[in-house]
């Protein structure tokens, strides 16, 4: 089985150190690290009366792990404003009813920097936001900032194929 159709010399998977988050149509800076996308299917069992000892299973519901999202801090808010239009400190009435979910894509490039996949994950929400990490004056470290965003579903942009490699 060849697993690059387009590039059948090419043995090595892709890398997962190069890519890029968009909020929308926005690529959001100092991205760092990005979760894995995970679906779950709730088995549902059942058996039938006249049926020995063995159980069934039928798909059941379908659940999406949320996303986690780490950056360097830095003075853009995109985290903070996103966080903030679900829960704001000075009032239920500044939070964005019309604004709090975004679609998400989240692109996986090559090492010379072609895109190679694309995932979209749909009606995201941010449910958890971190603006300080724990600070530490003995440790030499940068601090991160992350968000964990809900989603209802994501799926792979089928638009994005493999090209010929040079």
């Amino acid at each position: 089985m060849v697993m690059f159709p387009v590039n059948s010399e090419r043995i090595d998977p892709y890398g997962n150190f190069r890519f890029q988050l968009l909020f929308g149509p926005d690529v959001v800076a100092g991205v760092s690290k990005v979760s894995g996308l995970k679906r779950t299917i709730e088995p549902i069992q059942h058996r039938d009366g006249g049926d020995l000892s063995t159980k069934r299973l039928s798909p059941g519901l379908t659940s999406f792990e949320p996303i986690t999202v780490e950056r360097g801090i830095s003075h853009d808010n995109a985290f903070e404003d996103w966080a903030l239009s679900v829960y704001n400190p000075e009032g239920a009435g500044l939070i964005s009813l019309a604004n709090f979910r975004k679609d998400i894509t989240i692109e996986l490039y090559n090492l010379q920097g072609v895109k190679v996949r694309a995932w979209n994950a749909f009606r995201c929400w941010v449910s958890e936001f971190t603006a300080v990490p724990e600070l530490d004056a003995n440790a030499g470290a940068i601090a991160f900032e992350s968000i964990v965003i809900q989603n209802e579903g994501f799926i792979r942009d089928p638009a994005v194929v493999e090209l010929p490699e040079t």
